[in-house]
């Protein structure tokens, strides 16, 4: 065993943990008073029920289980973790040690963590009118049957693997680092799908709604940059060149993103606002994530900086179109996800076309991106649809107008003396 991969990984699952609550505090503090506790639980909600799938079947479907079609593993083979552990005279370890020299059961640990924050991703779009019930049952039918089947076409040898049947088919390896498309193309796509089927808040487009805490929003951004150097650099699956380097480039990338979407902000406000620095950043974190390891440190800056621009720019677009998410996971994550997974096929050393490379690498990256979204549309749009038709996903117009807090958690994160007044005036 590689003691240093070993700690370097189970380190790099740790980090990628606390993203989950890093999201939960960006989250919360992005929405109303009367909507920051649930905004928080599904948050938590993301995190215990994906704990369970995945120990039971996603890990599985995703890397353990013989390969269907290049869409999917089979539930059986890892299923309980059977493939990746073993009880040693009691004491329960590793069945084996992975190619890179480290038990498998940290790979179990790592990759969980990755299909929560996931997951988690979606909830922003929906906050301030959705039933938690509801939610802890779509996480436990989204992880099962769409994100697991993406995670393995992606990275365990499937459809869009870089040895996968549309890499060879375009002669170029697809080429997703750490997430791009398996997790914020495919966070994002589901939370459109999600607000289209379930409608916009009350008042949105109507009146102003606000940040009600804009530190938690900061506070929020700053641990996600921190996590996402588990994200990132334990996405080279050991302590190597390949994960310090990921460091520095998922940090020129962000650092880029948040000034360029500053700048962006000043030109049409006039205003540098703490909300677009924390923005920035995530939007600079999501764009590098796919290409970490294979763009230079120049190019990775210019992707941070292009997406920072047209992140902010994007999130104009719900206005626009009339679409409510809430707190900007389209524009954030989508547009960020995949200005991330095509530029590689302009910067990626050696194979983009502005780096050495071809027009192939371009194509590929193009052709994941758009399965990314047909997929991802696809299914959970089904999954959305039987929930809306069973238990439906919104809480009463009364319930959402005195806060959705109230209505589900029976609880308010604030005592504040003047709270009971304003819900009632808001109510009349």
């Amino acid at each position: 065993m590689d003691s240093g991969n070993a700690a370097w990984m189970l380190t790099s699952a740790s980090f990628v943990l606390l993203m989950t609550p890093a999201v939960a505090f960006f989250y919360g503090g992005m929405v109303r008073a009367k909507a920051v506790l649930n905004m928080l639980m599904l948050s938590a909600g993301a995190l215990a029920v994906t704990a369970i799938v995945w120990t039971f079947w996603g890990w599985s479907i995703a890397y353990a289980g013989k390969d269907i079609g290049g869409i999917f593993g089979d539930p059986a083979t890892g299923f309980l973790l059977k493939d990746s552990m073993v009880s040693d005279h009691g004491v329960f370890t590793a069945a084996t040690n992975n190619a890179n020299h480290y038990p498998v059961s940290i790979d179990v640990a790592f990759q969980t963590t990755f299909a929560m924050i996931t997951v988690a991703l979606i909830s922003g779009a929906l906050a301030e009118r959705i039933k938690y019930s509801t939610w802890m049952i779509f996480v436990a039918l989204w992880i099962t049957f769409d994100y697991a089947p993406m995670a393995h076409m992606v990275w365990n040898g499937g459809l869009l693997s870089p040895t996968g049947a549309i890499s060879q088919a375009i002669g170029a390896s697809a080429h997703d680092f750490a997430g791009g498309t398996v997790v914020h193309i495919n966070a994002a796509v589901a939370a459109l799908v999600i607000v289209l089927i379930i409608g916009k808040r009350k008042g949105f487009g109507k009146q102003p709604i606000k940040p009600h805490n804009v530190p938690f929003v900061m506070l929020g951004a700053f641990l996600l940059w921190f996590g996402w150097f588990g994200f990132n650099a334990g996405s080279a699956f050991g302590a190597n060149g390949t994960a310090g380097y990921a460091w520095v480039s998922t940090t020129a990338a962000t650092a880029a993103a948040m000034l360029s979407w500053g700048f962006t902000e000043r030109i049409r406000t006039g205003h540098y606002t703490a909300l677009g620095a924390a923005s920035g950043m995530v939007a600079g974190l999501v764009a590098i994530t796919p290409a970490a390891d294979v763009v230079s440190p120049l190019w990775a800056m210019v992707l941070g900086a292009i997406a920072g621009v047209l992140t902010c720019l994007a999130c104009n677009l719900k206005f626009m179109l009339g679409y409510d998410d809430s707190l900007d996971v389209v524009g954030v994550h989508g547009v960020g996800g995949v200005t991330g997974t095509v530029l590689i096929g302009f910067f990626g050393s050696g194979t983009g076309l502005f780096a050495g490379g071809n027009w192939r690498q371009l194509v590929v990256q193009i052709c994941i991106a758009a399965i990314a979204i047909l997929f991802s549309g696809v299914m959970t749009a089904i999954i959305a649809f039987a929930l809306e038709k069973t238990v439906g996903w919104r809480v009463t117009e009364a319930q959402e107008v005195a806060g959705v807090d109230l209505s589900d958690q029976g609880e308010t994160a604030y005592d504040f003396a003047g709270t009971a007044s304003s819900i009632l005036k808001e109510v009349k």
